[in-house]
């Protein structure tokens, strides 16, 4: 009885009133199909949102929290890139303006017709020029190279992520490694931080307001468990804690669920959100108050399988704010976004998208003390766009 009833709670919790939103912009070029969209925030408060079309890597720039976007561009040399909404094609800009641009491409290699390479190309004058695109991994051993992820350091270099096939033992899953940017923005000095992890979800790489540098990802723990999990950096990634389980859920599954986990922290400490179906089936929430030596139990954000790619952020303010994706009536599917207090009780879930639409993988930045937007592909009269929508919280 008590499961029934906290399951008509939190179903209840996902029909709450919407928040005041702005209208939906449409960013990309509305003749072409557009995914895999990413959202980063740079230099002079620049919000940077990227997307996928016609297989290059395309992006515009706000320099006003979201409220207007210069034409986009799309970054020269790049080419060929699958459309993959768990792989998305990311920018990152420093300070100083100069920024990197990194995406996958298929391998086509006989040993795993899955495998991927990643590239990347950077440009030292905020993207008015961009040099040649460069593999991240030039060991020959190494043939599949996916689901990477970008950080600013303490040290004002750039950190990447990613999982590779190359490991030290014959267990399952990949390992993850990292390297980081030296002289003319090249990666250097790659590493295993990691082995055994879910070879196909999304990582998450971050550095908080305190310097430490944070990597969560889906691990496999007793050859068959897939939960996430949380390793950190106290020197700027120089060396990593153990793994730690975020949840004990306990997802025996031997497949890859295309869905990984995603963290901030505020003043009140780490935030992560994850989708699982062990122990409770969604998207989940939890948080550390003392950076990853305990976690609180797991709150669920929406129930069912269907609700996935959940994604965070905390607001100038302090909120944070959720935001997933989940199917609705036949092939359609929405956006949930959650409000919660900067210690994490839930105030409002919403969706800001409608149930008859199609739209899917979300992703969001603060914009202002209050507000986020809100970036994610659509699908509407059989295009696919990227759409952008700004939502005050308070």
């Amino acid at each position: 009885m008590r499961i029934g009833i906290f399951f008509l709670l939190a179903l209840a919790a996902c029909r709450q009133p919407a928040q005041p939103l702005s209208a939906e912009r449409i960013l990309s070029d509305t003749l072409h199909d557009a995914s895999a969209v990413y959202m980063t925030q740079g230099a002079g408060g620049r919000t940077i949102v990227s997307w996928i079309s016609e297989g290059r890597l395309w992006y515009s720039v706000s320099t006003d929290s979201g409220q207007s976007f210069d034409a986009a561009r799309a970054i020269p040399g790049t080419s060929e890139i699958p459309s993959h909404g768990e792989n998305m094609p990311k920018l990152i800009m420093r300070p100083d303006g100069a920024m990197v641009a990194m995406y996958g491409l298929e391998a086509n290699d006989p040993r795993n017709k899955y495998a991927g390479r990643i590239f990347y190309t950077t440009s030292a004058d905020g993207g008015a020029h961009w040099q040649e695109p460069a593999p991240l991994v030039g060991d020959t051993t190494g043939y599949d190279q996916r689901y990477f992820d970008l950080t600013l350091l303490p040290s004002g270099g750039i950190a990447a992520v990613w999982l590779d096939n190359r490991e030290s033992h014959e267990q399952e899953g990949s390992s993850l490694f990292m390297a980081v940017t030296g002289a003319g923005l090249r990666f250097e000095g790659e590493r295993r931080l990691a082995e055994s992890v879910c070879p196909c979800c999304r990582t998450a790489l971050y550095t908080d307001p305190q310097g430490i540098v944070h990597v969560a990802f889906r691990g496999i723990f007793q050859d068959t468990i897939r939960d996430m999990a949380h390793i950190l950096s106290r020197d700027g990634g120089k060396t990593f804690t153990r793994p730690a389980r975020i949840s004990a859920d306990n997802w025996v599954i031997n497949g890859c669920p295309h869905t990984g986990p995603a963290l901030v922290r505020n003043a009140v400490g780490l935030h992560f959100a994850w989708f699982t179906m062990g122990t409770g089936e969604g998207v989940f929430y939890c948080r550390s108050y003392d950076d990853g030596i305990t976690y609180t139990a797991k709150e669920t954000i929406c129930p069912g399988p269907m609700a996935k790619h959940p994604q965070l952020t905390a607001t100038g303010g302090g909120d944070v704010a959720i935001v997933w994706d989940e199917a609705a009536t036949g092939e359609r599917s929405r956006i949930g976004l959650q409000h919660r207090s900067p210690e994490g009780r839930a105030l409002t879930t919403t969706y800001i998208t409608p149930e008859g639409g199609h739209a899917s993988f979300p992703v969001l930045r603060p914009v202002g003390k209050g507000a986020v937007l809100v970036a994610y592909k659509k699908k509407e009269n059989g295009k696919e766009r990227v759409c952008v929508q700004r939502v005050v919280l308070y």
